[in-house]
């Protein structure tokens, strides 16, 4: 029936075209929307990749900064034993080389002693043989202790065994205070005497002769007195003693 309208076949034929060309229209974006997720599901998946191996690498550089900072405190540890031992040497040292000290000083010393000395005892300088000082230091003690009769014998024998001693005219000087002490005027006098005679300029020289004249006043010998007493004032005018022989010029008279 179509054959004898050709106008019907026309407009089927158009109508069959149309349908087709809008079967293309329809499977064209549908192809196209295929491909755009295979590279987007591309992109995402390299971006993956690169984040993991980002990742990987981060995790790797966190690892090599958390070894360096344990190395770091292991070596701060490190330093700390190293300055805390230095420091135990340093004061080991410190006290070995103070020990050394001590042990060189008190060799020196205890050398000393068994080697003659330069000293000055009361202004009078000489040579003070080992042993020297022990004695006299003593016989001072005995003195001081009230121990006469042991003193004066102690003192005696200083005297005769240290004859050039620097400690003569004071050791003869005690030893006649240990004899007056005693009573025995006559010794102490001559012992005073010959401290005045041997060594004139000593310090202990007038204290002596003051000595013999208090023993010449105590014995009544008022002239004899009257002279000592005037030798001091002469000879060691100016003097503390001068004028302790001054004032007792008046028991003389």
């Amino acid at each position: 029936m179509l054959y004898r309208f050709p106008s019907l076949r026309v407009a089927a034929a158009a109508c069959v075209f149309a349908s087709a060309a809008a079967s293309a229209l329809v499977v064209s974006p549908a192809h196209a929307g295929v491909f755009d997720d295979n590279e987007a599901r591309k992109a995402v998946l390299d971006l993956r990749t690169k984040t993991d191996s980002l990742s990987s690498q981060l995790s790797a550089a966190q690892r090599t900064i958390l070894d360096q900072s344990n190395r770091i405190d292991q070596l701060n540890q490190q330093v700390a034993t190293l300055r805390g031992q230095n420091e135990d040497m340093s004061n080991q040292l410190a006290t070995v080389q103070k020990q050394q000290k001590d042990y060189y000083t008190d060799l020196d010393a205890r050398m000393k002693k068994f080697e003659p000395q330069q000293q000055t005892v009361d202004g009078m300088q000489g040579t003070v043989q080992p042993g020297e000082t022990e004695a006299f230091n003593a016989a001072s003690t005995q003195f001081r202790n009230g121990d006469f009769k042991n003193a004066a014998a102690s003192f005696k024998t200083f005297v005769s065994k240290f004859p050039q001693s620097p400690y003569q005219p004071t050791a003869q000087y005690w030893l006649g205070n240990a004899l007056y002490a005693e009573r025995d005027y006559k010794g102490s006098t001559a012992i005073w005497q010959n401290l005045v005679k041997a060594y004139p300029t000593h310090p202990r020289a007038p204290e002596a002769l003051l000595a013999i004249a208090n023993n010449q006043i105590e014995q009544g010998q008022k002239a004899a007195a009257k002279k000592t007493l005037e030798q001091i004032i002469s000879q060691y005018s100016g003097t503390e003693t001068a004028q302790t022989a001054q004032s007792r010029m008046s028991q003389v008279k």
